[in-house]
């Protein structure tokens, strides 16, 4: 199944999202990076030496873009992540198949924003599926792409009553490239009922689309006319996939960490034998008799051969020992590290399956009105956002006043 989820960030929250897509962190919480494979990311735009912030003032030095008009806590960036399922790659050809499916999927964001408004575009291929990786008996690897970009759209600055010259008052003064999130994703496309009808709102006009239900559609089919087939458009707001690749990664590490407390366990019943020689130190003491006028001992040829065969037992288990040690300890630093991952995963696990039990009553029994609901709740969202991009100019005016 295609995901494109859209995540939005300000000045002040950007710089945590481009620590992790640039991989500039020096520890990762998500304990599938393997870091050794950061390498092989593949940037089809990249930032260079900048930080996001920088590129975005150099932009506005040289006139490209503006911030005219905006709050200081306003979305500047927009975060998209070009998704689909593992084992779609990894049936295909894995990484040279992700790096060509990621460049088409980079052709559409182009077209989407503009080349010049994107900051930064990168596959990810240094995050492991364990789950996948232990069903198919070797690393599985999850590719997908964070784009990062600035979403502009033209505004058109109007001369206001200030201008001397009354002519030109409501005329267009200059035209500016502004970010502008909720003018860049505004959907004008009506939704329909059941029988193809606008639905329409108690004030008349038309309900719209949700615009990142929109931005499913276009990525879905952008993707299939340049040839790329065998995966599903993605369902805003569908949490299923997700819970279920969660339930699944859970039931692996249980599995995972019993085989090493088995491990654990047989290590340390090969070392109690192991270390058990020393309980023969007495039998060799009194193995041998003492001639009381020379002080020399003299044993038996068993008792000889017993004690050789014990000495040579010894240097032997003394390697083995310390290599059983190793293994204890190798085993108890994985057991705590798995045990604390599998933790935070039941915990996230059981949080949402909380939260989503009574969406997925609902899904099952009545899908087509949850459909529904959620492209609802979008579209209000989108009206909050509109309501209060058009309340900023008369506050400022007041202000001004």
């Amino acid at each position: 199944m295609s995901c494109a989820r859209v995540q939005t960030y300000t000045a002040a929250k950007i710089s945590a999202a481009e620590r992790h897509t640039e991989r500039k962190n020096t520890d990762y919480s998500n304990i599938n990076v393997e870091p050794e494979r950061i390498p092989m990311n593949v940037h089809f735009k990249s930032p260079g030496d900048k930080t996001y912030m920088q590129i975005l003032k150099d932009m506005e030095a040289e006139g490209k873009v503006s911030r005219r008009g905006l709050r200081a806590d306003a979305v500047l960036f927009d975060e998209i992540i070009f998704d689909i399922n593992t084992m779609y790659f990894e049936e295909r050809g894995g990484y040279e198949y992700a790096k060509e499916f990621f460049t088409e999927a980079y052709r559409y964001a182009c077209e989407k924003y503009g080349e010049e408004n994107i900051i930064s575009a990168v596959m990810h291929a240094d995050e492991i599926n364990k789950a996948v990786s232990d069903e198919l008996g070797h690393p599985v690897y999850h590719y997908h792409m964070h784009l990062i970009a600035l979403p502009v759209v033209e505004k058109e600055i109007r001369w206001s009553k200030r201008c001397k010259d009354p002519e030109l008052v409501g005329t267009v003064k200059e035209i500016i490239h502004q970010i502008n999130h909720s003018k860049k994703w505004e959907s004008r496309e009506p939704m329909l009922d059941d029988y193809g009808e606008p639905i329409m709102r108690k004030n008349g006009k038309p309900k719209f689309r949700p615009s990142y239900s929109i931005l499913q559609d276009e990525f879905y089919q952008h993707m299939t006319d340049h040839g790329y087939s065998g995966f599903e458009r993605g369902k805003e707001g569908s949490t299923v996939e997700h819970l279920s690749s969660l339930r699944y990664q859970i039931e692996k590490d249980k599995k995972r960490l019993a085989i090493i407390e088995h491990n654990i366990q047989k290590a340390k019943i090969e070392y109690e034998p192991a270390n058990g020689i020393s309980k023969t130190y007495q039998a060799i003491n009194n193995a041998g008799k003492k001639n009381p006028l020379t002080g020399n001992y003299s044993i038996s040829k068993e008792d000889y051969a017993d004690l050789t065969a014990l000495a040579k037992e010894g240097i032997t288990s003394r390697a083995k020992i310390g290599e059983l040690r190793e293994q204890v300890k190798h085993f108890q630093d994985e057991t705590g590290k798995y045990r604390k991952a599998f933790n935070r995963l039941q915990d996230r696990y059981d949080k949402l399956t909380e939260k989503c039990s009574p969406f997925f009553q609902g899904l099952e029994h009545f899908p087509d009105v949850v459909q529904r609901f959620i492209e609802h709740i979008s579209s209000l969202f989108a009206e909050k956002e509109k309501e209060q991009q058009r309340r900023l100019p008369k506050a400022r005016s007041g202000r001004d006043r």
